[in-house]
């Protein structure tokens, strides 16, 4: 049951997809190809797209690469936001093509510039998120707070304030630091002084391993204190697993209905079985499911009953045999070997059925 109630922010668009109000939280991800090699970019956008990405975001360091956005914008159909730095004359050339417009006010220059962004996706109707990095703050900001979730909420206050002084208020904002605290601290502290629909990440947060535990204390704080519009799991690794991770954190969060739930025991002396292949199984097995279904593996009967009961289908390991349960009704008892088919057709044939 989903008690979360969600901070009331702004409605924005990014191409179809709505971000804040009511919208569903939205996953995103960046290519890490070289832009300006559209082949490669369009590729990585699609296994995006595969993989259940929302929006995905490229960088556009030069020329070469703000150059290539039209092409890869023809050949592509997730909304795409161009992330720029340093030049302010590439989200010109952006701006005619892209769907979003992302900036770090420490590094973009002067406010002539910033106007001059504004002016290009005014004509377009195109977000501009403001990006800020603990690590790259305007040096007013930094010399005062230093690299501190301050710092970083004074930046996205000034800028938020500019932008809005420009007549432009089509904002998304990001505080990002390398570390969970900070990251947690700045968007709870910004989060009152605005009504702006808030992109999560924690920002350089390493492999796999590292990003996901960072990311799932960060961002599932945030997302039950009701914070967070979008977000992107920044990891050192494969694409789909940026998106694998974040639809996963908005699912145990109870913020997102789809797919299996799994329930399995942790490994102890009791167990009965391989429980461990038996899950890995599972997993592989009923990926292809979106009906949300909770599932429970377990091997032994001390916990099993008890989890059954909640479980639309389950399975409980004995010695040599082990029982399938549907929604704590035991509907057969059969010897081990036989146990994990039987409940992969169970848990087909819950999911084929109409709610």
């Amino acid at each position: 049951m989903n008690n979360v109630k969600r901070y009331p922010t702004k409605k924005i668009y990014v191409g179809d997809v709505a971000i804040g109000g009511d919208a569903p939280i939205s996953v995103q991800s960046m290519t890490y190809s070289k832009t300006s090699d559209i082949e490669a970019t369009v590729e990585q956008i699609r296994r995006l797209h595969f993989a259940g990405a929302d929006i995905v975001r490229v960088a556009v360091p030069d020329q070469e690469a703000a150059d290539a956005l039209k092409s890869i914008k023809e050949q592509t159909s997730l909304p795409l936001v161009a992330d720029i730095h340093f030049n302010h004359k590439l989200a010109l050339i952006a701006a005619q093509v892209v769907d979003c417009i992302r900036i770090n006010p420490g590094n973009i220059g002067n406010k002539q510039r910033v106007a001059e962004v504004v002016k290009a996706c005014k004509e377009r109707n195109l977000p501009i998120r403001i990006g800020v990095n603990c690590g790259s703050l305007e040096a007013q900001f930094e010399n005062k707070y230093g690299q501190t979730p301050k710092g970083m909420v004074e930046s996205a206050d000034y800028n938020i304030k500019y932008l809005e002084d420009l007549g432009f208020d089509d904002i998304k904002v990001s505080l990002k630091a390398s570390d969970v605290q900070r990251t947690v601290e700045a968007y709870r502290m910004l989060r009152p002084m605005n009504n702006y629909p808030f992109h999560l990440g924690v920002t350089e947060a390493g492999t796999i391993f590292h990003s996901t535990i960072k990311s799932s204390i960060a961002l599932g704080s945030l997302l039950l204190d009701g914070i967070g519009d979008t977000m992107r799991i920044s990891i050192t690794g494969e694409l789909e697993k940026e998106i694998e991770v974040g639809r996963a954190i908005l699912k145990d969060a109870g913020l997102t209905k789809e797919g299996l739930n799994i329930i399995s025991c942790p490994t102890c002396g009791r167990i009965e079985a391989d429980l461990v292949s038996a899950v890995a199984q599972v997993e592989e097995k009923t990926k292809h499911i979106k009906k949300p279904l909770n599932v429970s593996v377990m091997g032994c009967v001390v916990n099993a009953l008890g989890e059954a009961k909640a479980a639309d289908v389950a399975i409980a390991y004995g010695k040599g045999v082990g029982l399938i349960i549907k929604k704590g009704e035991t509907i057969a008892k059969l010897p081990t070997e036989q146990l994990l088919d039987r409940f992969l057709e169970e848990v087909e044939a819950e999911a084929k059925k109409e709610d």
